[in-house]
């Protein structure tokens, strides 16, 4: 798989700065101008992307109530029907269009999660940058090839996934000659348990599926997408609300503007801070080095005199001797006289 490739004007991967998704979702509560404020306070809180989800009611689950389609997994949409939970959570077709022009002139990227055939034709229509498989959808083999076939970006979110659906996903994309993948690890629970995560997982995989990785982070707060890139992630994706306390489908676990601006401010930290493999000194480390440790006379000396523990240590600064050679003089005698405070030199040394 490349370790790098572009998302419409963004290159994502090895040496470049980590790509921020800000889902959407449902946290439009049905309201287009919600939506467009969503966008904005993407923008204002420096995403990269925004990312939508394509799908009706009837094009991700049947309208029927029988036991297999009501929600009973444990989760906060427990009570409901699947079917009724996505009326209240799809984002409108005829909105997607605009939704996109709006970010893509705010200059972020946006593309979206399909859920059915359907919505890959639509998001193609669209000339959408990249397609987002979401977690449940890892194991829809027909939709995978479909999309894959497309030879654009694909991100796989791996949250109720086994090892086996992510090498069956992949060998898809590879049969299909399609080399361009991001794999997110994800907890599927909403929100996420901290001790759930395991963001270990995000260099495993990397190492072992040998593709760009990252997280989608349903936890609350900062600190988990932010260690994720401190562990090698090149994408992090959080749910984006403008107030938690207006609710809706996924409210409960999403980011406020703010708290994303800060998740990205910390981001931005981290990546500065990751640097390079280096053991060199930077010029102003160089200067600092100068109060590191060298060897000093400690008395005032005769000329003739023994070195001894009494009047050579080892003290700050270092502009005497290196202390690897202080066993060395110990016993030696010095050709002239010496002050307190003289850094040792060998000059100074019979």
């Amino acid at each position: 798989m490349k370790k790098e490739f572009k998302i419409g004007n963004r290159m994502v991967g090895e040496g470049h700065p980590t790509f921020i998704v800000a889902e959407m979702s449902a946290n439009h509560l049905m309201n287009y101008d919600r939506a467009v404020q969503i966008i904005h306070a993407a923008k204002e809180a420096g995403a990269d992307a925004v990312k939508l989800q394509t799908y009706t009611p009837d094009t991700i689950t049947l309208d029927c109530e029988n036991q297999y389609f009501q929600i009973t997994q444990g989760t906060i949409w427990d009570g409901t029907s699947l079917h009724k939970l996505y009326e209240t959570a799809y984002t409108p077709w005829e909105w997607q269009p605009k939704l996109m022009k709006i970010a893509n002139d705010l200059g972020m990227e946006c593309f979206s999660s399909p859920f059915d055939p359907t919505a890959v034709d639509f998001m193609t229509q669209m000339q959408m940058p990249a397609y987002k498989i979401a977690s449940f959808e890892i194991n829809d083999i027909p939709l995978i090839r479909k999309i894959a076939k497309l030879h654009k970006p694909m991100i796989f979110a791996t949250g109720v996934a086994y090892l086996e659906d992510i090498e069956r996903a992949l060998a898809v994309c590879r049969e299909e000659g399609n080399d361009q993948v991001v794999l997110l690890k994800c907890t599927s629970a909403y929100p996420s348990p901290y001790e759930d995560m395991n963001l270990k997982v995000i260099p495993n995989m990397a190492q072992v599926f040998e593709c760009l990785t990252g997280l989608s982070d349903h936890s609350m707060g900062t600190a988990a997408a932010v260690a994720s890139v401190a562990l090698g992630g090149h994408m992090v994706e959080k749910h984006l609300t403008l107030s938690r306390a207006d609710g809706g489908p996924d409210g409960a676990f999403s980011m406020e503007p703010a708290e994303f601006k800060k998740m990205v401010d910390d981001i931005r930290i981290v990546e500065k801070a990751l640097g390079k493999v280096t053991y060199e000194l930077t010029e102003k480390q160089k200067r600092s080095r100068e109060d590191s440790r060298s060897l000093f006379v400690v008395k005032d000396m005769k000329e003739g005199e023994e070195f001894t523990p009494e009047n050579v240590r080892s003290v700050r600064p270092a502009f005497g001797m290196h202390t690897m050679y202080y066993e060395e003089i110990l016993g030696r005698k010095a050709k002239q006289d010496l002050a307190k405070g003289t850094p040792l030199d060998w000059k100074y040394i019979d």
